[in-house]
């Protein structure tokens, strides 16, 4: 019996997505776009961009895709944009996840060049910051680790004479 993969993101998933994609926003300081789609295969998977600016030059090197408009499926929120599920917007590619059905491994991480580049069975591992929730209990213990460690006093000199130059 081989393994098939849930072909779609789960709401957790979903949730951890959107999440990269205002950290991207405000991290790049431009809005970001986070949109999903199903492949050929019948697969979801995720695609991150920025809107290219129309007075921009845009250097032929970088990978582009139409992102947003009337059927969409839009994940992220960006106050910066008019109104994306209405209008189509030509971003540049900036990263993207895939499910995959490969064994062992649940999801693709595709470069901004649209190349396979990393693959894995937990969608946090693939994501660019660290989206993981803290477990139960982990907050209490950094806290009380924090007030266990008593600050040193400040080093005093050993040598209370002023240098001169003389």
């Amino acid at each position: 019996m081989s393994f098939v993969p849930e072909p779609t993101f789960t709401d957790h998933e979903i949730a951890l997505l959107k999440k990269t994609a205002d950290a991207l926003t405000a991290y790049l300081a431009k809005p970001v776009i986070a949109e999903i789609d199903t492949t050929e295969d019948g697969m979801e998977w995720v695609a991150f961009g920025v809107p290219l600016d129309i007075a921009d030059e845009n250097p032929d090197d970088i990978v582009t895709l139409e992102m947003g408009g009337p059927g969409a499926r839009l994940i992220s929120e960006s106050s910066d944009l008019e109104n994306p599920e209405e209008e189509v917007y030509a971003c540049e590619f900036l990263w993207g996840i895939q499910i995959t059905d490969i064994e062992n491994a649940r999801f693709v991480r595709i470069d901004f060049e649209g190349e396979e580049v990393e693959w894995g069975d937990d969608i946090e591992e693939l994501l660019p910051f660290g989206m993981r929730d803290p477990e139960p209990g982990e907050l209490l213990e950094i806290e009380e680790n924090d007030d266990d460690e008593e600050e040193d006093p400040p080093a005093t000199p050993q040598d209370t004479s002023s240098p001169t130059l003389h």
